[in-house]
């Protein structure tokens, strides 16, 4: 990496001083674990809107190099992209922070209503809330592939990669990792081409405004980020004693046979071999849960997807229903809450720790890359196939949630969904208070139809 000039170093000292406390990120990244509903792409997206446009702690181009990085680990991608951007920001305690708070609110809820679906079924009150936040969630998708698109896609080139990956997904149902290799090897060789067309990130277009950026594409990668032999050793000591740690426990405590011990190596296992997110690792789970381990019940993990997406969090979190249920119908002589809670626990812990192994371990390298031609290029080339992955989900949320199987067309969904998006795009609404005016909509309103 090249020297930076005496002007680049100033605007960087000024930009340090506008970067956030260790308080304040905290603060942010708790908020941000109680309203990240939507699922990764969703998510994505408000990471986007919140970091980079309103609090400017990252520049669009660092933000979109993290991003295309995480979404090559196998993992949830949206889960990666804030680890390293809390990296990023106050080193590794940071990402830790980061990526626990991101999770945290999550797993709360999620215990919650497995516990009432497993003791008690479904309750009313709570699908009538999420039957309103729903549609928020679809506009809020849909505000993010205009935002997004409108500045990833700088010229026909990148709207052409952009269309391709979503008729690639949403038509011909290409797997999500193969649209994200494709569209980097396509960069590569369209940047050697052409590369005025290829190349629309990594370049300094304006230095007013990222000097009002924390970090921004002047400034040089912190010192924390530099590769070194010594730190990729420490971190993958630590972080794989506690990734297995638990799991030895449980075998230990319980037996090797017992279900909490085979849910953390299962799920350890799952962990490394799937990529795409919890759409791609479901059929792998499912499979295994339901018909070899004997864990659930046919059926039963559909409806722990929706209670995975009922709440704020990682859409992967499904897995932690399956680890709950697990323990609950399996208990092995342990009473069933416990050996649930703990198959929930051993489930999550296995599913997000390799996370943080593979963010901090590939981040330094990652960070040594930026500013690279050739793979900024096919960063930006899959920073448009991102767009058309954005643009599959908005229209699938619609169709899901305007046309129901079986139902008439939901006006209360579509009207929702009209205003939370204008509110957004044109008044800048808060996302929170969207996301719960809308489920007190929802509650209000299938209440007084008396459904």
């Amino acid at each position: 990496m090249m020297k930076a000039t005496s002007s680049e170093r100033t605007v960087a000292t000024e930009d340090r001083r506008l970067a956030p406390s260790l308080a304040e990120a905290c603060r942010f990244w708790l908020k941000f674990g109680f309203i990240s509903f939507g699922g990764p792409t969703a998510q994505i997206a408000l990471l986007h809107g919140e970091l980079v446009e309103k609090k400017k702690w990252i520049s669009e181009t660092r933000f979109f190099h993290a991003l295309n990085f995480c979404m090559l680990l196998p993992g949830p991608e949206a889960h990666q992209l804030a680890i390293y951007i809390g990296w990023l920001l106050h080193k590794i305690r940071g990402g830790v922070i980061a990526g626990t708070l991101f999770v945290l609110p999550a797993a709360v809820f999620l215990w919650g209503l497995t516990w009432v679906y497993a003791a008690y079924g479904n309750i009313a009150w709570v699908a009538a809330i999420f039957f309103g936040i729903k549609p928020a969630v679809m506009a809020i998708v849909a505000e993010a592939v205009i935002r997004i698109g409108s500045r990833a896609l700088k010229n026909a080139v990148m709207w052409t990669l952009a269309g391709l990956a979503f008729v690639a997904i949403f038509f011909l149902k290409v797997p999500f990792p193969l649209v994200v290799l494709t569209a980097g090897i396509t960069g590569l060789v369209g940047g050697r081409l052409w590369k005025d067309k290829f190349l629309v990130f990594g370049q300094n277009k304006s230095g007013k405004k990222d000097a009002e950026t924390v970090l921004g594409d002047d400034i040089e990668s912190p010192a924390h980020t530099k590769p070194s032999l010594v730190g990729a050793i420490k971190v993958c000591v630590i972080w794989l004693t506690l990734w297995w740690l638990p799991v030895l426990l449980a075998g230990l405590w319980r037996g090797w046979n017992d279900t909490i011990f085979r849910e953390g190596l299962f799920f350890s296992k799952a962990a490394v071999v799937t990529l795409g997110g919890a759409y791609a690792v479901l059929q792998y789970v499912a499979q295994n849960a339901v018909e070899y381990f004997h864990w659930l019940k046919p059926g039963q993990m559909m409806d722990g997807l929706g209670l995975a997406e009922t709440k704020p969090g990682p859409l992967i979190m499904v897995l932690q229903f399956v680890g709950f249920m697990g323990g609950w119908n399996v208990p092995n002589g342990l009473p069933p809450l416990t050996a649930a809670t703990l198959g929930g626990f051993i489930s999550t812990w296995t599913t997000f720790v390799p996370c943080f192994l593979w963010v901090f371990l590939g981040g330094p390298h990652i960070e040594q890359l930026r500013g690279n031609v050739h793979l900024t290029t096919a960063l930006s080339a899959i920073t448009a196939a991102v767009v058309g992955v954005v643009m599959n989900l908005a229209v699938w949320f619609g169709m899901h949630i305007l046309l129901p199987e079986n139902e008439p067309f939901n006006w209360f969904a579509a009207i929702v969904g009209i205003v939370a998006f204008l509110g957004m795009w044109r008044w800048k609404w808060n996302i929170v208070y969207v996301v719960l005016g809308s489920g007190l909509l929802g509650f209000l309103f299938k209440f007084a139809i008396g459904g």
